[in-house]
């Protein structure tokens, strides 16, 4: 469902770009968690950052985004969110890209040279763990956000097929409910003044297709797919899965673009 780093990378980049408030900034991130505890990776991170080393009390974002601050007074930041065989976005080897490929998103602040990893530690406390990332790795990959939109409604309508010729859903008539509680139920995302239409509207369809693929994922009653007809699925879901990382980044990412020219405030 929807990513927490997505929505710390889109606001945190327009209060770099001086386009919207801290206190903004915690808002957005509320309805992830009731709190958002920070702490760095390691004691040389924590003298590089002035955040707190594990086994210290923990911070809190407001000092994040003060260190981001003067780290990198206007430096926006890019989302990624890799998964084992598709690491585009990260930076190369290192803790960062272990630890947030383990979690599935990460936001990368390259012109600071750190990156940040939300995991839920409890239930209704996220923390945020700050990694160095010397070097920024090789050239982003740049996918237009037409491109991703179209892509991902392709890649729904060629599974589309696949999904029905395996029984998916078949015998699970309340499916169409389970989506529509999943929809209901994910944290109300909250975006800044300026944020671009199809932005918006590729992430909302991101999620929306996301649910669909939860549901799409569930067996059978009873566990009665076969072996093969599980990989199948697997294999039918597989670039849907892709396609939805990317049109994310690509959303994310043209909104971090036009955010970060919005003149100061």
């Amino acid at each position: 469902m929807p990513r927490a780093s997505a929505t710390f990378t889109v606001w945190a980049s327009a209060w770099l770009a001086g386009a919207a408030a801290p206190d903004d900034v915690l808002d957005a991130l509320g309805p992830w968690a009731l709190a958002h505890d920070v702490q760095a990776a390691d004691a040389e991170t924590a003298a590089l950052t002035d955040l707190p080393p594990p086994g210290s009390p923990v911070s809190s974002l407001a000092f994040l985004l003060a260190t981001l601050r003067r780290a990198s007074p206007r430096g926006p930041a890019r989302l990624v969110l890799p998964v084992p065989g598709d690491v585009r976005g990260l930076p190369g080897p290192g803790a960062f890209s272990r630890e947030a490929t383990s979690a599935g998103e990460g936001v990368l602040f390259v012109d600071a040279g750190l990156g940040v990893v939300p995991t839920t530690i409890a239930e209704n406390v996220v923390r945020w763990t700050v990694y160095p990332v010397p070097e920024a790795g090789p050239p982003v990959e740049f996918v237009a956000l037409n491109q991703a939109e179209r892509d991902l409604r392709e890649q729904v309508r060629q599974s589309a097929s696949v999904l029905t010729s395996l029984g998916v859903a078949r015998h699970r008539p309340g499916v169409r409910e389970e989506i529509a509680a999943a929809l209901r139920a994910r944290p109300e995302s909250m975006w800044p003044a300026g944020m671009p239409g199809q932005a918006l509207r590729v992430l909302q369809h991101a999620d929306e297709v996301e649910a669909i693929l939860a549901a799409a994922q569930v067996d059978e009653p009873g566990g009665a797919l076969s072996a093969s007809a599980a990989e199948a699925r697997r294999e039918a879901l597989r670039p849907i899965e892709t396609a939805v990382r990317v049109a994310r980044r690509a959303a994310v990412a043209e909104a971090v673009r036009v955010l970060a020219a919005s003149p100061l405030v």
